[in-house]
């Protein structure tokens, strides 16, 4: 069987400082609006007035960088009605733009929100895994990019025997939908998909 391709994304460490956004934006040539790779900083909890001092009550904070996962069960391929979106052998899910109408069905069927319209062009896009780099025996740019070495590649079985099957934290959807070719570590503050008490935090970005 051939090996299917998926991320490690090692939250724990990851410091907000969307160096690989910026890479994959950079190298990809993507207008301001389009992100392939995302990084969320999730957080909640408050602050308590207790003996005339405010005082911090369960403040928590993570972020987590996150693409297309090249799932396993890929619902943007399901919904394409003109067969544009494909998974290749090595798991990874490409768009063939001669094909793509721009109908935006992939986009609204993927929990992850990788499919993204580009208006200028009327074709969605989305993460394709650097194919140019990774068939040049390179690394995806946003693995490089990386300062804290965040983010890693390689077969999803190796990546899962080595980290774990962990592939869902909050804000992530759970990985039973799609069953994403991804692995997780945990940042410790996590908290389990679809029981987060936080929210999403992340500040707008200039378009």
């Amino acid at each position: 069987m051939a090996k299917q391709l998926g991320f490690h994304i090692n939250s724990s460490v990851c410091a907000n400082c969307k160096a690989c956004q910026v890479a994959c934006q950079d190298k990809n040539n993507l207008p301001a609006a389009i992100r392939w790779r995302r990084v969320v900083l999730y957080g909640g909890g408050g602050w308590v007035e207790k003996d005339g001092r405010w005082m911090p009550n369960g403040v928590f904070s993570y972020s987590v960088s996150f693409a297309c996962m090249h799932c396993e069960n890929p619902l943007c391929v399901q919904a394409c009605p003109t067969g544009a979106l494909m998974k290749r052998a090595d798991g990874v899910v490409l768009i063939n733009q001669d094909q793509c109408v721009g109908c935006r069905y992939c986009e609204w069927a993927c929990p992850y929100g990788a499919p993204q319209f580009n208006e200028a062009k009327g074709v969605m896009t989305k993460c394709n895994f650097c194919e140019d780099l990774l068939a040049q025996g390179q690394n995806p740019a946003c693995v490089d990019a990386c300062p804290m070495r965040a983010i890693e590649y390689g077969d999803i079985a190796e990546l899962r025997a080595k980290y774990g099957t962990l592939a869902e934290v909050e804000p992530l959807p759970s990985a039973s939908i799609t069953l994403p070719h991804a692995v997780v570590t945990p940042h410790r503050n996590a908290q389990a998909s679809g029981t987060g008490t936080g929210k999403i935090m992340n500040l707008p970005e200039e378009l």
